[in-house]
Parts: structure tokens; C-alpha cells; sequence
């Protein structure tokens, strides 16, 4: 064989040999795709409930605040926040609201305060990615002035 062909026969086989490439780069491939795909969903919806989170224990705060007890302050923070959350759309697993009501053991004129903490678990487990986690805390905290001149009646 004259070295022109044996040239051409190397360079068949090489076109040969590369045949099917595109199929296997694909497969390994589209796993790692879909991994990244559902790694921003998980970021953007976690960012999106953080961001609806934001607040709400500043409202619970509030109306906490304007509560005359320590036992109504809690009720009311608890209420507030669960519809302040419901309002906005966010739909948790789990609502946990934390209300130091100790401002209210206060005397009137003394300046004192209400802090509420609200924690809302967002389930993730519907994308279902393995490894992943399947749910996420979110919190936020706030603190209200109670009104110094309040009165304990």
C-alpha cells in the first residue's frame, strides 16, 4: 500500500473512532444540566420566600405592642403573623412565632419593649433532587417600643 492510502485508511479510522462521541457527551452531560436547573429553582424560590418573610415579624411586633397583656400581646403576634404570611402568599410547613413579652412586667412609664421572632420552615421536597435538602428555615425578628404611657388596666 503506497503511503498516500495508508494516510487515508488512518484518517477513515479516525472519523471511524469518533462516531457516537455526541451521544455519550450528552449523557454524562444532562444530569449535571438538570442538577444545575434544579439548584436555581431551590435559590429562587428560597430568595423569593426570604423575601416575603422579611417584615412579618415587624407587623407581629406592632400589633403585639399595642396588646394591654403579655398573654394578649402573644395572641395577637401569633395572628398577625400567620396572616401576615398567609397574605403574602408563602405557604410554610411549619410557623413558629416567639414573643418576649417580658417589656410588659414593666412599670408604666418605663420605657420597655416587645421583641417578636417568627421562623417558617418552606418545604423543598417537591422538586425532589436527591441530596438535596427538604426544607428550609426562614427567619425574621423585629422589636416594638411598648407605649410608655400604657396603662396596666
Amino acid at each position: 500500500m503506497s503511503r498516500t492510502k495508508r494516510a487515508a485508511a488512518r484518517a477513515g479510522q479516525q472519523w471511524r473512532d469518533d462516531r457516537g462521541s455526541e451521544s455519550v457527551e450528552l449523557a454524562i452531560l444532562l444530569p449535571v444540566g438538570i442538577l444545575v436547573l434544579a439548584m436555581l429553582v431551590i435559590g429562587a424560590r428560597i430568595a423569593l420566600a426570604g423575601d416575603r418573610v422579611s417584615g412579618v415579624a415587624g407587623i407581629a411586633a406592632r400589633d403585639a405592642s399595642l396588646a394591654r397583656s403579655a398573654a394578649a400581646a402573644q395572641q395577637a403576634a401569633t395572628a398577625s403573623a400567620t396572616e401576615a404570611l398567609a397574605d403574602r402568599n408563602l405557604h410554610c410547613a411549619d410557623v413558629q412565632v416567639s414573643v418576649d413579652t417580658s417589656g410588659f412586667d414593666s412599670a408604666p412609664g418605663v420605657p420597655a419593649s416587645v421583641t417578636v421572632a417568627v421562623a417558617c420552615t418552606v418545604d423543598l421536597s417537591d422538586i425532589g433532587v436527591t441530596g438535596l435538602p427538604g426544607s428550609r428555615t426562614l427567619r425574621d425578628t423585629a422589636t416594638s417600643p411598648l407605649d410608655p404611657a400604657r396603662d396596666l388596666s
